[in-house]
């Protein structure tokens, strides 16, 4: 049996990253990945990197709802910190840019429900500008002209996916702890000082454990009899062929589920939120109807779009909760298992989450209080 001072479970972002800051601190760690490393949401989501409330739920749960959630937005904004040194932390640049986003509307009664959710990102810090008409097109020219006004929120920006993964996995390869492949968890005991996890490739033993399963968290929990309500969603991306360069911000719309963007290389990346096809095997496949949704709005958005082919489309696992609220910490009822979940927006907090994570598992906390994020920690 191997044993460590602490397994990681999940090697996504959120993992890889707590793994890595672990190790780090001399802490001798295995991380345990079902499959492939950031094959789930951190290597296929959109790249988008979010700070503002989201605005469909704010007009699906209201301004009640907001408030509760309105402490993570600090939380965020320190994660689109750390996402800035991570290229420099990696050493591969990763396409990170902080060009800002907007909300775009195209009636008032949109507008009113924008203004109403900058005043609640206001009170947590987050400085989002209203756009009237003239403004938006100053700042967006390639908008329709069905847009009247905006949101725009100046640190909401991207990160190429393609990079990010692959340049933390050398990063932390370079540091040589344990790190496993295709090794699913099969069970999880608790024991006298700690865990024991086994895997079709043997058993493994910790102290602590950090669930950083993201989708499958909710099930590897269950294994100690645990309930998390979290789950996972199926959710599709399209990326079109390379135009010049048209779009320098993360685009959201108010009349309809759309994120949107331009990578480097001239692809627009389009998004939002839309479902994939959930096969009978389990296995997910992109959904016509949704595709057909998801451009339509986007061309709506962005003319142009209606005149640029879409090369691609691909799918993802997205883990959500019902409040949207992240759950970080110890479990009260099982000392030395502790969970990194940060839903929906999960590849944005990602670097918060996994420094915090890791303090809590050294018992070195060094970052502000998590008061009213999760019910886990402080």
């Amino acid at each position: 049996m191997r044993k460590a001072d602490v397994i990681v479970i999940g090697g996504g972002i959120t993992g890889l990253l707590t793994a890595w800051n672990l190790a780090e601190a001399g802490v001798d760690v295995v991380l345990l990945e079902a499959g492939d490393l950031g094959a789930q949401a951190s290597g296929a989501n959109a790249g988008s990197l979010h700070l503002q409330i989201q605005y469909p739920e704010f007009v699906k749960y209201g301004e009640s709802w907001a408030r509760a959630y309105g402490p993570c937005l600090g939380f965020l904004k320190n994660s689109l910190a750390l996402w800035q040194d991570l290229s420099a932390r990696t050493g591969e640049d990763l396409g990170v840019k902080l060009g800002g986003g907007i909300v775009v509307a195209q009636t008032e009664a949109q507008m009113a429900l924008i203004r109403a959710k900058v005043r609640v990102e206001a009170a947590h810090g987050v400085e989002t500008e209203i756009l009237d008409r003239e403004g938006l097109r100053a700042v967006a020219p390639y908008l329709s002209d069905k847009a009247i006004g905006g949101g725009f929120c100046a640190m909401e920006g991207k990160a190429n996916t393609l990079r990010v993964i692959p340049a933390v996995q050398a990063a932390v390869e370079r540091l040589g702890f344990t790190l496993l492949r295709h090794t699913p968890v099969t069970g999880i005991a608790a024991e006298r000082g700690g865990y024991s996890v086994t895997t079709p490739r043997g058993a493994f033993q910790a102290g602590r454990v950090v669930n950083a399963a993201g989708a499958q968290a909710g099930k590897i929990a269950a294994m100690l009899g645990l309930v998390i309500e979290i789950d996972g969603f199926p959710l599709q991306v399209t990326v079109t062929e390379p135009v010049a360069p048209m779009i320098p911000h993360l685009i959201y719309s108010a009349a309809g589920k759309l994120s949107l963007k331009q990578a480097l290389n001239g692809g627009c990346i389009i998004g939002g939120g839309w479902s994939a096809a959930k096969r009978p095997d389990g296995t997910l496949a992109t959904d016509p109807v949704s595709l057909s949704g998801n451009m339509a709005i986007a061309a709506d958005v962005v003319p142009r779009l209606g005149q640029i082919r879409a090369l691609r489309s691909w799918t993802a696992w997205v883990n959500g909760t019902p409040d949207w609220r992240p759950i970080i910490g110890e479990v009260p009822d099982a000392p030395g298992f502790f969970l990194a979940l940060f839903p929906w927006v999960g590849f944005s907090a990602a670097p918060m989450t996994a420094q915090v994570t890791a303090e809590l598992v050294l018992g070195s906390r060094n970052t502000a209080s998590l008061s009213g994020i999760s019910v886990l920690a402080d």
